[in-house]
């Protein structure tokens, strides 16, 4: 994005402080004080911690070109500051409707995806394919709400070719107003399970706050990419303004993976059958469920007329986000799988399963943080996960992590797991420093976790005795 000050100002319907040079560009769009660069625009937010508006002085000081601050504001600043200011009626709706108006200029086609679980790895795998051939934005990091989708469509430029943005949500309504935003043209939703039930009364509640990205896609033109094996998921082709593609493993689709071989944390192999025939593709990351979120990225990049070409070296070499499955292997020949960013049960039932199928270790080991925002279900969900990681008879101990994970060994244990095989800590830091003395060379550590239980400590851990190297799936062999 490289508007000019009265470009900013036409598309928030305000004029700029009579200090500005209406036809200076910025060179960036900032809502953080402390990492302001020169040249760019500063939102003042007032949000929960911090009012942006405090440091409007602090950031034009520090190199910021202009900033966007509310106009009951305004009066509050001395007059130099106030005529580098463009004052609006509310700086966080004035954040969206310019990040809209830059989409719109932009013109380019979007990608959005969204899921209870699997949209961030959909995104990277879309992002891939895509990148083989088109210049490509995507979505960094957990830039998946209304803030970080917005400051992810600033980055926009006129030599990109296509955009894939994640979009999360807690609540019914964000996602709606995440597409009246970027307005996709294509949506891809992975699956629904139960995630964030503290807000929601069912997992049928959940499945209609993600129809919205469906229903607000970009007209007719529009593609909505739906998992066939989710019947939820299925079911929001009705809702599609556009045609719809499907993609499944268990349901008939026009995307399908077929023959697989699963390595576990080595990856998989399968038969992919699509409109151009069947192909044999490798796919380095883990895991049979992230064949699933191949196949959705394979239905969305074709679109864009990518396809087996290009995907035969894309899968292949990828490499998990950091914290999301990715490998590593450690110096005392151990490995751990480091999928310790977020979770939900859905994600540890797929992620214990790859634990169990991947060959070649003397223990497997998973250490499961507590899963947050399930509400009343939380215990009984935990029991389950204990229990299917019990009955899969390939994990040899289970440690548990702070809060409700205790309830995953105690469903383990009901399902007939050996309580000497169990440990719990109340903390990451704790777990670490037991796991630090209990892994050994032949082990293979599943890390996984929601966010606030901070899971990456034990990996951390470990990292401080054993040198680590993330590596491709192939070169992990025992």
């Amino acid at each position: 994005m490289r508007w000019t000050i009265a470009q900013v100002a036409g598309a928030l319907g305000t004029r700029p402080g009579a200090g500005l040079d209406p036809m200076a560009r910025v060179a960036g769009v900032s809502i953080d004080s402390r990492s302001i660069r020169t040249g760019e625009l500063f939102v003042a937010i007032h949000g929960p911690r911090h009012d942006g508006h405090t440091f409007v002085a602090d950031v034009l000081a520090a190199g910021a070109l202009a900033a966007v601050v509310a106009q009951d504001r305004l009066a509050s600043y001395p007059e130099a500051v106030r005529g580098r200011c463009i004052a609006v009626a509310d700086t966080f709706v004035a954040l969206k409707q310019l990040a809209r108006e830059v989409r719109q200029a932009w013109g380019g086609k979007i990608a959005g995806v969204t899921g209870s679980v699997g949209k961030t790895t959909t995104k990277e795998i879309l992002a891939a394919l895509l990148s083989t051939r088109l210049r490509v934005l995507k979505s960094e990091g957990n830039f998946n709400n209304e803030y970080g989708l917005s400051l992810t469509l600033f980055k926009l430029e006129e030599s990109h070719q296509a955009a894939v943005l994640e979009m999360g949500m807690s609540r019914r309504g964000e996602l709606s107003r995440l597409a009246e935003i970027a307005r996709p043209d294509v949506g891809v939703v992975t699956r629904v399970s139960p995630a964030h039930l503290e807000f929601f009364s069912s997992v049928d509640e959940i499945a209609l706050a993600k129809r919205e990205l469906i229903e607000g896609l970009n007209g007719r033109e529009s593609t909505a990419v739906l998992n066939a094996d989710d019947p939820r998921v299925a079911g929001f082709g009705s809702y599609a303004p556009g045609r719809v593609l499907t993609y499944g493993i268990e349901q008939p689709a026009f995307f399908s993976a077929q023959a697989i071989e699963d390595r576990g944390a080595l990856g998989s192999a399968f038969d992919y059958v699509s409109p151009e025939g069947r192909v044999r593709l490798e796919l380095s990351l883990p895991g049979r469920h992230v064949i699933a979120n191949a196949l959705a990225s394979l239905a969305a990049a074709s679109v864009w007329g990518i396809g087996v070409a290009e995907a035969q070296t894309a899968l292949r070499t990828m490499r998990a986000p950091s914290m999301r499955g990715e490998l590593l292997r450690f110096s005392n020949g151990a490995a751990l799988i480091n999928d310790s960013y977020n979770s939900s049960p859905a994600a540890l039932h797929a992620m214990t399963a790859l634990l169990a199928a991947t060959p070649g270790f003397q223990r497997r080991i998973l250490a499961a943080g507590e899963m947050r925002e399930l509400g009343a279900s939380s215990g009984a969900l935990h029991r389950e996960a204990g229990a299917l990681a019990a009955k899969s008879g390939k994990v040899d101990w289970i440690i548990g992590v702070a809060g409700d994970a205790a309830q995953i060994i105690e469903g383990a244990v009901a399902a007939g797991f050996n309580r000497t095989h169990t440990t719990f800590f109340a903390s990451s830091e704790e777990a670490g420093e037991f796991v630090r003395q209990f892994f050994q060379p032949g082990d293979l550590l599943l890390v996984k976790g929601s966010r606030g239980v901070k899971m990456e400590r034990i990996v951390d851990a470990l990292i401080s005795v054993h040198a680590a190297t993330s590596v491709p799936r192939e070169e992990v062999r025992h």
